[in-house]
This record gives C-alpha cells, structure tokens and sequence, in this order.
C-alpha cells in the first residue's frame, strides 16, 4: 500500500481526555470549548475507562475517559497530572497496515489490538510517537458518533 492510500483511510476522529470524573469533564468543556452534543455514557471494561464524545461548535470531538480503577491505562495520567490531553485518535480500514506505517515511522505500540466497546467491538491500538504523545488506531473507518444536544441552563 501506497503512502497515499494510507493517507486517503486516515480519518480524524477524535482527541482523548483524561477526567477524574465525567460529570465533571462534561461541565467544564460545554463552559470552556462549547461542546454542544454528547453520546451516551460508555463503560469498557476491556480497556479499563468510562467514557463519552462531546462535540464542539467547529465539529472537534473530544473523548472523555473516566478510570475505572488504579489498574486503568489512564490512571497514572489522572494520578500525575501529565498527559491529561491523552491522545489523538485516526480511524483506519486496516488496523494492521496503519500499525506497520506508525511502527516503520518509530512509533512504538503500548499494547495489541483491543476490541473498543464504543466503537462496537472494533479494534484498536496505541502508539507512543517519537515525540511523546499517544496515537490510537481504531479500524472503524465508517463508525459515526451519534450526539445529542446540550440541553439549554
């Protein structure tokens, strides 16, 4: 596969957040970011999160990700503070050809493919860049979010 048919699967879908609770998370962007449109509430054991995709005014989506517990992947980042812009997610046709460019291009993977109960059982996976931030693969290049309106205070 070409670069340019890599390019043309990548679709931007989302970027991660970690929140000490969504509740919490959900205020602050609908104040701060105009989030206007929420999914319903997500819990994905597999993974170790509760969560929720809120969408802004430009159409950005942010993913909040709740700990289920110490033994969460985004715990130790709500613990220390660091890394609470969590990741930037691309959902891909093929996981494992997207992996293999990430991987030739020093990305280095945290865990395998796991299925993402928001995403109906889809895989995906996570890289850690050369620069220090997390990208999440997730093979579901048609997957929409269905939002609904923020109620008006």
């Amino acid at each position: 596969m070409t670069l340019a048919n890599i390019a043309d699967s990548w679709i931007f879908d989302h970027l991660g957040l970690v929140v000490k609770s969504l509740e919490r998370g959900r205020s602050a962007l609908e104040a701060s970011l105009l989030i206007r449109g929420w999914t319903p509430e997500t819990i994905d054991p597999v993974n170790g999160v509760r969560l929720q995709f809120g969408r802004d005014l430009a159409g950005v989506v942010y993913e909040l990700l709740e700990p289920l517990g110490e033994d969460s992947p985004v715990h130790q980042a709500l613990v220390s503070g660091r890394n609470i812009l969590n990741h930037v997610a691309y959902r891909v046709s093929d996981l494992t050809v997207a992996a293999a460019h990430l991987k030739a291009a020093k990305n280095t993977p945290t865990s395998t493919p796991k299925p993402a109960i928001a995403y109906g059982g889809a895989q995906i996976q996570f890289f850690v860049s050369p620069l220090n931030f997390i990208i999440e693969l997730i093979e579901a290049p048609t997957h929409q979010h269905i939002f609904s309106p923020v109620e008006a205070s």
